[in-house]
């Protein structure tokens, strides 16, 4: 039997996958556009299984596996005997009989892990505490789109350094751009995969110093999904981390602003800034379609060119 491909975190895909990836994102989004129907998918199953809440997600996972011709059946916590306490282990190997490729949001990146250990088929990454390659993809793409090669230029990250953070200082590794992040003290990122991020990194403090001279400017909730208890305490320490219109000033003047989104106007970000003209958030939103549509049919078909 084959190995699968999996997609756990960002760093999973070389730089010539990821090339592969964000040219058949773009074909596929062009095709999608025109009305053609591309669907080498028919008969495959791709089983979704949420153990934290989504909305661009589960959309962008089940209408891209539809218009591949493939079905996504969604399971949750109610709907699977995950939720009443079956090993990881057995469910991977039960699901990867029945599915050909399985998406997982959840918690700990730990589970994605081992669900991909245990599976016969691909294992994708819908978003863990640790990681959030899937939205990494359409970000980048999404600046591909609208600038160009991201090589060389400067993402400046504003507020928490959490999954988004991390993910991104992956992508700045192998894609080889900047990524300065600004952080409240306490909530620095970490890095967890044992890489040297030194050439591509830099830590911060002040927002505008980490906003100066960037061609992007990225930001997300000051307090993600399973730190609601913090919620109270990350409000009074991300005071004066609101991407404003005077942040994106100390940007380059021709940057775009993005978020993964759902966003809190007022609080992570301005009104003006998110209702902007430099901001492409739902050009971002729809994008989580399209690249992981390329992403599905690279771990199942391989590179495609036609």
């Amino acid at each position: 039997m084959t190995q699968a491909r999996h997609f756990l975190q960002f760093s999973d895909l070389s730089r010539e996958a990821l090339t592969h990836v964000f040219e058949r994102a773009a074909i596929l989004k062009r095709r999608r556009d025109a009305g053609e129907l591309y669907r080498p998918l028919v008969g495959k199953v791709m089983t979704m299984i949420f153990e934290k809440n989504s909305t661009r997600t589960r959309v962008s996972f089940e209408a891209g596996m539809s218009q591949l011709g493939g079905h996504a059946m969604f399971l949750d916590g109610k709907s699977s005997q995950l939720g009443r306490g079956e090993p990881v282990e057995d469910t991977a190997r039960v699901l990867s009989r029945m599915s050909d490729i399985i998406m997982i949001r959840t918690f700990e990146q730990a589970t994605v892990e081992t669900l991909a250990a245990n599976s016969r088929v691909p294992v994708i990454n819908g978003l863990t505490n640790e990681y959030h390659p899937c939205q990494i993809l359409a970000d980048v793409f999404t600046y591909l789109e609208h600038r160009g090669s991201i090589a060389g230029k400067t993402v400046a990250w504003i507020g928490d350094g959490n999954n988004m953070a991390r993910t991104w200082l992956q992508a700045a590794k192998i894609l080889g751009f900047k990524l300065k992040v600004a952080t409240p003290k306490g909530y620095e990122l970490t890095v967890l995969d044992g890489v040297d991020y030194s050439d591509c990194y830099e830590a911060y403090t002040d927002p505008k110093l980490a906003a100066k001279d960037a061609d992007l400017v990225t930001t997300d909730v000051f307090t993600s999904m399973g730190f609601e208890a913090e919620a109270e305490a990350r409000r009074q320490a991300f005071d004066g981390f609101m991407v404003d219109a005077a942040l994106m000033a100390a940007a380059r003047p021709d940057a775009l602003f993005m978020h993964c989104l759902p966003a809190h106007r007022g609080e992570e970000v301005a009104a003006e800034v998110i209702d902007g003209p430099q901001s492409v958030v739902w050009d971002e939103a729809e994008n989580r379609m399209h690249v992981q549509k390329a992403l599905i049919e690279y771990l199942l078909l391989g590179q495609v060119h036609d």
